[in-house]
């Protein structure tokens, strides 16, 4: 395919600066929310297994209740988008949210599981609608060498979320968490434990409630702010009228299984920390997904300081895949025990210590800072009028986050949780091989 028979979508020049502005402030935001109801599951994770007397293969299930419905909605999303367009799309799925958010109130007062999940669903489910729209939407503003750019500053709204919501969380919900640990519980009767059990679970109702309130206030904002729709591309010259469809790409369809891959290790990397964390008698352990985050955040500072300057957009995504595969290693070998590694690390700033086997699954969070941002860019090139059945595609991916982290709880029910992490490694050498390769695929010939 030639460079000149693709039209771009929002071409940078014809957009004024402060426009651009306007909008990155405006997705900045609903970033920032997506990160607060995304890593919130972290410190939910372990909360909801002592609420609901879980396992860990059953606490999991937050995480596939969750991610589940990207694959599940992501087609009707891109439907909804066509109807309707990108701004009113965006606005729809933070009312969707803030459904999901009050559907934790009767949930918290039952510590019904079942009902947790769906409200995580439900609340996931407008999440989809919301990075269908967002994520083509900020490809799209402006020069594509500059997208990875772009995104990273994106990311960096959705991981300060990451590190501020599990502090706030373990602040407001863990206060006390010693008489709930297993030890505790298990001198009590059925009766008294059950009890204990739902005292605990009915702190989630005033959170949730007060997200819900915000996220309908935020979907009146978007709906009326300034927002400009991007217009459609032109046909592709040499894709157009394939009954194929979005899957004639290579790099699109390669590209959406390396963000199902991506997807599993981040949300491993982000979500089990907690429980992993506890497994190993970390005190804080409900705070530890602000570490992972904190190590993202930094890989973000990384891609919007030196992508495309200094870094290209493949090459960013190249040196995240090899650093995943050295701190995966790091993970399954390192001690768990002895936190040599972490007091080198944090020491300096009196952050608390933790084993150097948790450590390196924190510092995960830099290995997949830029993975996101350099795939959408690289997986959308050149789609033309395909563009958002394509992000509806990558957005299915994110089913990633519903399975892998269930292969990993149900490996480490069966030998341990360090070892469970080996599910790691052929994740990233998915990702290394779009970096070299598969992003470079414009045929099946």
């Amino acid at each position: 395919m030639h460079k000149d028979q693709t039209l771009k979508l929002a071409v940078p020049a014809a957009s004024p600066a402060g426009n651009v502005v306007v909008a990155m402030l405006f997705v900045g935001l609903m970033f920032f929310i997506l990160g607060c109801a995304t890593w919130l599951n972290g410190s939910l994770i372990p909360f909801l297994k002592i609420v609901c007397n879980l396992n860990n293969f059953q606490s999991l299930w937050v995480t596939f209740a969750f991610y589940i419905a990207y694959t599940l909605m992501a087609l009707p999303s891109a439907a909804v988008l066509r109807r309707v367009g990108y701004k009113n799309g965006m606005s729809l799925g933070l009312a969707i949210m803030g459904l999901g958010a009050l559907l934790f109130i009767p949930a918290a007062r039952s510590s019904w599981y079942s009902l947790f999940l769906l409200a995580l669903f439900t609340l996931a489910s407008g999440m989809t609608l919301m990075q269908t729209a967002i994520n083509p939407y900020i490809v799209c503003i402006g020069a594509r060498e500059s997208a990875a750019m772009r995104i990273s500053i994106m990311g960096f709204f959705n991981k300060t979320a990451g590190v501020l919501v599990p502090l706030a969380f373990s602040s407001m919900m863990l206060s006390g968490i010693s008489r709930y640990s297993d030890a505790a519980l298990a001198t009590l009767d059925a009766a008294a434990s059950a009890a204990l059990r739902s005292e605990l679970g009915q702190r989630l109702e005033f959170p949730y409630a007060a997200m819900a309130a915000g996220l309908f206030a935020i979907a009146v904002v978007v709906r009326f702010s300034p927002l400009r729709e991007i217009p459609e591309e032109a046909e592709v010259g040499g894709h157009s009228g394939s009954h194929w469809g979005v899957l004639q790409f290579p790099q699109l369809v390669l590209g959406a299984l390396a963000l199902f891959v991506y997807v599993g290790v981040e949300v491993i990397a982000g979500d089990t920390i907690g429980l992993y964390g506890r497994s190993l008698r970390v005190e804080n352990f409900g705070v530890l997904t602000s570490y992972t985050m904190a190590f993202m955040m930094a890989g973000y500072v990384v891609g919007i300081v030196a992508v495309p300057r200094w870094l290209s957009q493949k090459h960013a995504l190249l040196l995240s895949a090899l650093c995943g595969m050295v701190f995966s290693f790091g993970v399954t070998q390192a001690s768990s025990a002895g936190s040599a590694l972490s007091s080198a690390m944090l020491g300096w700033a009196g952050v608390p210590a933790v084993p150097d086997t948790v450590m390196f699954l924190a510092m995960l969070g830099f290995a997949n800072a830029l993975v996101w941002p350099a795939i959408w860019p690289l997986a959308l090139n050149g789609l033309g009028k395909y563009t958002a059945s394509g992000s509806a595609l990558l957005i299915m991916g994110i089913a990633g986050g519903a399975l892998l982290p269930m292969i990993y709880g149900h490996l480490s029910d069966l030998s341990s949780s360090q070892a469970a992490y080996w599910v790691l490694l052929p994740c990233y050498a998915m990702i290394l091989f779009y970096a070299v390769k598969g992003h470079k695929m414009t045929s099946w010939r």
